[in-house]
């Protein structure tokens, strides 16, 4: 028996409506460099996770119970948030919401940035910068302690694509893309957008604290 126009109607609907939530739970993140993470974040640590378990956290509009997962760290540095110790870690469910997943047998030590929650508490997503600490290079980690805080005034600009420039004295032109097709390349391992005197900033490269006045990239 054919189906009545209404019967098809309501079944295209139903089936568009499927397709928006498959949608709506996908996670995209836009590409970042670290040092945009940082000055992104509330709270930027060095920890082990020495625990996890899946906690209730209110109800949704319709009365549900929202699921979160809840890790419990041991942290070992804090380079920035508040003057206390986080002691969890709060992120969704499953990385289809953006949630992270962490090792909890207390042996892996992570840098995790992400948003303040309350006290002693952050919650995290995989847009978060959230990174095994032996994967940073030497000048990320140097970063971490002033670097990238010196230059949270300056923008830095994706290249999708060559042709690429500055739109503002203020802004570094991240071509990791381009050059390395990846975003995980020199500038986000080596490089940091830094103010300078001038009121322009510019990538500097190196381990050591830049000088009063340095020039574009120098290297130390």
């Amino acid at each position: 028996m054919s189906c009545p126009v209404s019967c098809c109607f309501a079944t295209l609907i139903l089936l568009l409506l499927w397709r928006v939530e498959q949608i709506a739970e996908a996670c995209s993140c836009a590409p970042i460099h670290p040092q945009q993470a940082f000055c992104n974040a509330d709270v930027v640590i060095r920890a082990k996770v020495v625990g996890g378990k899946e906690v209730d956290s209110g109800n949704d509009i319709y009365g549900n119970p929202i699921k979160r997962i809840q890790y419990e760290i041991k942290q070992l540095k804090m380079f920035k948030g508040p003057d206390k110790l986080i002691m969890a870690v709060f992120t969704a469910p499953s990385s289809a919401v953006c949630g992270v997943t962490l090792e909890t047998n207390g042996k892996k030590e992570y840098l995790i940035s992400g948003k303040a929650e309350g006290d002693e508490k952050m919650h995290v997503t995989l847009c978060d910068f959230i990174i095994p600490w032996d994967s940073l290079s030497a000048t990320q980690k140097k970063s971490l302690n002033q670097r990238y805080q010196m230059g949270c005034e300056c923008r830095i600009s994706r290249c999708p694509s060559i042709p690429c420039t500055i739109t503002a004295p203020d802004e570094c032109l991240w071509t990791d893309w381009v050059t390395e097709k990846s975003i995980n390349g020199r500038q986000a391992k080596h490089y940091a957008c830094i103010k300078r005197n001038d009121g322009s900033c510019a990538w500097y490269r190196g381990v050591a604290p830049p000088k009063k006045e340095f020039l574009d990239i120098e290297d130390p």
